[in-house]
């Protein structure tokens, strides 16, 4: 069953790279989010008069946490309708239409075997929310590689966080 389209608000942007940005997103009518990392957003922009052309789906970057409140990171294609009206449209305070949480690229849990997850760009968004659920959760967990690939070092993203949840998280390796 497919959630209910529903209001966001943007209640903080940060930008992480020259063409990425983390994108913090309300949903005031509800008091909490409940999602499992791995799913996503679609966002239903008014970019286009027709429906399929204006919904554009982005991973959840962060954990569950009990609040309303969750993230995207999102990265400016060129020529892109979608990722341009969020650059040069969206600000804080903005709202937006969106359906979700969906998807099943999520865990199993327990979790009983090694875990390999293999990224570039903004490709990290749901590893990084399920590791910071296994640790926040405390899941039991083998070990965990998180390998993420990118042309220049400033565009690793989330680098300083994962490196700090390395020395955290037992058996999590970061390796960027």
């Amino acid at each position: 069953m497919l959630e209910p389209w529903r209001t966001g608000k943007v209640i903080g942007i940060e930008n992480i790279t020259s063409t990425t940005r983390r994108f913090f997103i309300q949903i005031p009518e509800i008091e909490v989010f409940d999602f499992i990392p791995g799913q996503f957003v679609t966002l239903d922009l008014p970019i286009h008069e027709k429906k399929n052309k204006r919904w554009r789906s982005y991973s959840i970057a962060s954990a569950p946490d009990g609040t309303n409140v969750f993230e995207l990171v999102i990265v400016l294609l060129e020529g892109g309708a979608g990722t341009t009206y969020l650059f040069n449209e969206i600000q804080v305070g903005s709202e937006i239409i969106l359906r979700g949480p969906q998807g099943v690229f999520t865990l199993s849990s327990p979790i009983e075997k090694d875990q390999f997850f293999i990224c570039t760009g903004t490709g990290i968004a749901p590893f990084r929310a399920m590791v910071h659920h296994i640790h926040r959760q405390n899941i039991p967990h083998k070990n965990l590689y998180l390998i993420f690939g990118c042309r220049k070092f400033a565009d690793a993203l989330y680098f300083d966080e994962l490196t700090a949840l390395s020395k955290e998280l037992p058996n999590f390796h970061y390796l960027p």
